[in-house]
């Protein structure tokens, strides 16, 4: 069993690293993480650069919790709290458990269409709001190192428009079910 607190209470960047591979399983429903980009304290991307706001609140609380926020007023995106103001966001699961809740949520039965992406992902897994600051120890969450290390795939963040060059973007090589293509 995974000691959360101590895998977490560390550099986004690495903890972003570690967690590809890793099986992910909310409420009966998950899959292997397969994409993962890290926000730093320091990172004028990172939605707790300008300090504490309602929304950011769970970003300087402790490690091993949930940071959900809405993305453009639209999509849930779900992020693991690193150390105090830093997170990763979960960019992609390959789905492997509870399918058929996914693609209910989902209205799509294309594996490839369930959790590639941020919002997909959320949506699938039906994460929102509600979920923001729950401890990532207990259920519904349950997190599962992979037997064995993967190969690992770095690029540069996508989808924000500061500090686009870091490359703070991890995903299992060779994967299908990323939301973009490493080059």
């Amino acid at each position: 069993m995974m000691d959360l607190q101590k895998f977490f209470d560390r550099s986004s960047v690495e903890v972003a690293r570690a967690l590809i591979g890793t099986e992910l399983i909310f409420g009966g429903a998950g899959g292997i993480i397969v994409e993962t980009e890290a926000y730093e304290p320091d990172d004028p991307a990172s939605h707790s650069f300008r300090g504490v706001t309602p929304r950011t609140r769970t970003m300087f609380g402790p490690p091993a919790h949930a940071y959900v926020y809405r993305s453009y007023g639209i999509h849930w995106c779900l992020n693991f709290v690193c150390r105090p103001s830093s997170a990763v966001l979960i960019r992609a699961l390959q789905p492997t458990s509870g399918l058929p809740e996914m693609e209910e949520r989902r209205g799509k039965t294309d594996p490839l269409l369930l959790c590639s992406g941020p919002g997909r992902l959320c949506q699938a897994l039906a994460i929102s709001a509600e979920q923001d600051g729950l401890p990532l120890s207990q259920p519904p969450f349950s997190l599962t190192p992979p037997p064995l290390p993967p190969i690992i795939d770095v690029g540069t963040r996508i989808g924000i428009s500061k500090a686009m060059d870091r490359p703070w973007r991890f995903g299992l090589h060779g994967s299908v079910h990323v939301s973009r293509k490493f080059v």
